[in-house]
């Protein structure tokens, strides 16, 4: 016959079981089974041991934390800075266009400036560039407004004679002609230059330069190179 030792109920609301034991025990006095008592003394030493594995553990799970805190905190800014780079792009590009128009207007004032000091030196620089084409021209015709080719003749005479140029030259005057603008005439074909005309061309080009360049002239990240896909784009 076993004896058993009965133990506390069993957790309200069971079904399967209501009352557990302990310890059971053989008729002779033998213990069958028994359930492990916890233990309610230690040594300093298991005291101790005790004490690193829980700081471990803690340790270990606020480490955890932390790094899934900070992947989603670099998730956030990944996110952010992606949408700024747009808006970063398009600042860019308007700083570039802006500092294109201050370097135009800058030159602008700078040739103007210029050509007030040295009206005449386009025009003899325009006719040492030409020397070989009209080499064989009997005649040079340099029209031109009537601030320009005052005293340019003797001057053009000078230039013509260091070139080699043995033909004759004539100076006009042409009405409504705009301010340091003058055309050479020599026959088989001819000349011209307007400051303004000219200024205006470079200004069309570079910014037709920029608008082609768009928002991709240059990547925001530094030292990040254009993509692979830029690489092999054709140049147009």
């Amino acid at each position: 016959m076993a004896v058993i030792a009965p133990s506390a109920l069993a957790p309200a609301g069971s079904v399967s079981e209501k009352f557990g034991f302990d310890t059971v025990f053989e008729a002779t006095g033998e213990v069958v089974s028994a359930t492990p008592r916890p233990k309610r003394t230690y040594a300093a030493e298991e005291v101790e041991a005790i004490r690193k594995a829980a700081e471990a553990a803690g340790e270990s799970r606020a480490m955890a934390s932390i790094a899934n805190r900070q992947a989603q905190a670099l998730a956030v800014i990944a996110q952010g800075v992606q949408q700024a780079l747009p808006t970063l792009a398009a600042v860019a590009h308007e700083h570039r266009v802006g500092s294109a128009d201050l370097a135009l207007a800058c030159a602008r004032s700078i040739a103007a400036s210029a050509l007030d000091k040295f009206p005449q030196a386009p025009v003899r620089a325009a006719l040492e560039s030409l020397a070989r084409e009209i080499e064989a021209a009997p005649r040079l015709i340099v029209t031109g407004d009537a601030d320009l080719v005052e005293g340019l003749q003797a001057v053009l005479e000078e230039t013509a004679q260091a070139v080699g140029y043995p033909g004759a030259i004539q100076v006009r005057a042409v009405p409504g002609a705009a301010p340091h603008a003058f055309t050479l005439d020599f026959g088989d074909g001819s000349a011209s230059f307007d400051p303004e005309a000219a200024a205006e061309r470079v200004s069309q080009s570079l910014h037709a330069a920029l608008a082609a360049e768009g928002l991709h002239a240059e990547p925001l990240t530094p030292g990040v190179g254009p993509s692979a896909a830029d690489a092999q784009k054709p140049e147009s």
